[in-house]
């Protein structure tokens, strides 16, 4: 259970059922059902986080995991390069060390980090170095960039696991957000402008990210989903 949730049952025990009375003029029974629909409104903010994903080109990561229940924004851009403020077509020229990356926010009450990151190892192939697909080159580069050293475990605990399903090692990036910039308007939400654009990845992928739950398993539907096709 979650620790406000503790806190908030605790309070709740402690001020009603042990006897503190409600403000005067207030009934006990209009008392209680004001605080149970204070704590449901509280308990169902959402805790928002980010988290920076370098997954090859991101036109096709982005679509990936804005399909995902709980993520609340995603946004192109270039992160952990050598100058400021670059554009598509520095970054193209391999020159700035900045990876095409994916910004995604989320509601941590809705989805966790751990299934984020697992996820992400099903839409790249983490043994290649500067590729993704067809795309070649430094800008096009995995990896995973996070904000919060606390985030830094539950992430390596996901690349150890995954680990052990290559021979080849993981070349994937692990490392602190150093810098991000969005990427223009062109290519923000660029296939749902453009439905039939490029994309590194397979169409089937995207229906995967949506129906994919974390109560499932991802690794069971990721072989439901490879059965299907």
């Amino acid at each position: 259970m979650d620790v406000h949730n503790i806190s908030y049952l605790h309070f709740f025990y402690n001020g009603i059922i042990k006897g503190i009375h409600p403000p005067a003029g207030l009934s006990l029974n209009i008392f209680v059902c004001v605080f149970i629909i204070y704590v449901h409104l509280h308990l169902q903010k959402p805790i928002m986080k980010e988290i920076y994903l370098a997954g090859g080109c991101f036109w096709g990561t982005e679509h990936y995991f804005k399909q995902m229940n709980g993520v609340i924004s995603t946004e192109t851009g270039f992160a952990n390069g050598k100058t400021e403020n670059p554009t598509y077509e520095e970054v193209y020229t391999d020159t700035t060390g900045f990876a095409e990356t994916v910004k995604v926010v989320y509601d941590e009450r809705r989805i966790s980090l751990r299934f984020l990151i697992d996820m992400f190892f099903h839409a790249i192939d983490p043994t290649l170095v500067n590729r993704q697909g067809h795309d070649v080159g430094t800008r096009y580069r995995t990896g995973v960039y996070y904000v919060e050293e606390t985030d830094r475990a539950v992430i390596e605990a996901v690349f150890q696991e995954k680990q052990k399903q290559y021979a080849d090692p993981i070349v994937t990036e692990l490392e602190p957000l150093h810098n991000y910039y969005p990427a223009s308007e062109y290519h923000q939400d660029y296939l749902d402008k453009h439905p039939d654009g490029y994309c590194h990845l397979p169409v089937e992928l995207f229906r995967f990210a949506k129906e994919a739950t974390e109560s499932a398993g991802v690794s069971k539907m990721a072989r439901i989903w490879r059965s299907g096709f």
